[in-house]
């Protein structure tokens, strides 16, 4: 039994003329086809990372238990709006849409403003012209302190790299703003137990790392420009967490956590 089969065919004339009209492409005439294909790759992504989601790996502690070492997360970059592409590459960013606010409570990834080379990521905890303070590890917002509740921290602690492991953490559910997270603090250091009473500047946020004892943030280097800003971080996309660079602890090993893959940022 023979099978129906359906084929486009051309007479000579037609496959004479086609090979007039389209003759083959010499090598120089294909490496330019296909050197414009790959820049035009490389620009689209480019402009993807620079206007919409860009990936970053954190690579310490400071915002330990909201996102562990060796976390890989997305980050939104037009949530405080629309930029022209690659216009915050040497300069602030010049943005086509709003830009708005971010809140209380937010994480974002931005320009160290000691060295804009290096990107950080901290929480927002001060708005332009609140007043923060920070009394014997309780972190005030406008003379108020922020809503926190003790809870266990068992389940937390077994995710922790091995280095933190020795500490006396308290774990903390922390409301700030409209966010609700989990902080930790180290009952054994009181180097950070206070902090002045401060009025952030004006388009300027007062910034913090979740391990509160374990962040160099706007305690210690200042606020954030709002030029400096990157955008939100919203969701971690990859887990794994390798031994520290050095390391004698033989306790320490690589930790691939799966569970935390689609964890939304909060």
């Amino acid at each position: 039994m023979q099978e129906n089969e359906t084929q486009e065919v051309t007479t000579p004339v037609e496959s004479e003329a086609a090979a007039v009209i389209a003759p083959g492409l010499s090598k120089k005439e294909k490496f330019i086809k296909e050197a414009k294909s790959f820049t035009w790759i490389i620009l689209s992504v480019l402009i993807f990372r620079s206007v919409l989601f860009e990936p970053f790996k954190i690579p310490s502690g400071s915002m330990i238990p909201t996102l562990l070492i060796g976390d890989f997360i997305l980050v939104n970059k037009f949530s405080y709006g629309f930029k022209v592409p690659f216009s915050d590459w040497f300069s602030d960013p010049i943005y086509l849409t709003g830009p708005s606010q971010p809140e209380r409570g937010d994480v974002i990834v931005f320009k160290y403003p000691i060295n804009p080379s290096i990107n950080y990521i901290k929480r927002v905890v001060g708005l332009p012209g609140d007043t923060i303070e920070v009394i014997d590890k309780v972190v005030y917002v406008n003379n108020t302190p922020i809503e926190t509740k003790e809870i266990d921290g068992k389940k937390i602690m077994e995710d922790m790299d091995d280095r933190y492991k020795t500490y006396q953490f308290k774990f903390m559910e922390t409301k700030t703003g409209k966010t609700t997270h989990v902080t930790q603090v180290d009952t054994g250091n009181d180097y950070f137990a206070n902090y002045y009473k401060f009025t952030v500047p004006k388009d300027n946020y007062f910034v913090m790392g979740d391990n509160r004892d374990f962040s160099a943030d706007s305690r210690r280097w200042g606020t954030v420009p709002f030029g400096n800003i990157k955008g939100k971080a919203i969701a971690v996309w990859f887990s794994l967490s390798v031994p520290w660079p050095g390391s004698e602890d033989e306790q320490e090993s690589f930790k691939f956590r799966p569970w935390r893959i689609g964890t939304i940022i909060d």
